[in-house]
């Protein structure tokens, strides 16, 4: 499996319960109605605040962004941060507690478009030139196009796979998610 994208993020559970608390706040609304459920549920089973597990998956949304954004390398971004559709992107435990990055029907369609695209090789271009930059930029542009080349090459019947970790420990809540293709 290739790893074609990561992203990584870091949440202040204090501030975050904060945000939340505020009168009207609509952090809320950047959640769906299952992962609110699911926090809730998660709260009470551990006898502590709903506020750590949204914080959570707070973090998780926005560590599938910049793997998503990591992805697509020089692309072009299908969503700006004020049209992103947050409550599509659901962060859910399965039954056995583990989380999962779950897709809405839209943002799964430009995601599996993204992916056709970049497959295809169709949204990529390689224009490192060693010979001409060797500063930090040059090794970032290098793995981008190495990126785009393994991209290339991946079969039209693969499909990338989101891979999620989140952890909290007291004030912190942490994600990172990788997008990886066979």
């Amino acid at each position: 499996m290739n790893t074609c994208g990561l992203g990584h993020d870091v949440v202040d559970v204090a501030a975050f319960a904060e945000q939340l608390a505020e009168p009207g706040s609509r952090m809320r609304a950047l959640f769906s109605v299952r992962e609110v459920r699911q926090a809730s549920d998660r709260a009470r089973q551990k006898n502590d605040g709903e506020a750590v597990h949204l914080a959570a998956k707070w973090a998780g949304k926005e560590a599938f962004l910049k793997a998503w954004c990591d992805y697509l390398g020089d692309a072009p971004y299908p969503f700006t941060l004020d049209n992103f559709p947050w409550p599509e992107i659901e962060i859910l435990d399965d039954s056995r507690g583990v989380p999962h990055v779950s897709l809405g029907k839209g943002s799964a369609s430009v995601f599996q478009t993204d992916y056709a695209n970049s497959a295809a090789g169709a949204r990529y271009s390689s224009a490192y030139s060693p010979a001409s930059d060797n500063g930090p930029y040059a090794v970032m542009q290098e793995r981008r196009n190495a990126r785009s080349v393994q991209r290339s090459t991946i079969g039209a019947g693969s499909m990338p796979h989101i891979h999620i970790s989140l952890s909290h420990d007291g004030s912190i809540a942490s994600a990172v998610v990788t997008i990886s293709v066979e």
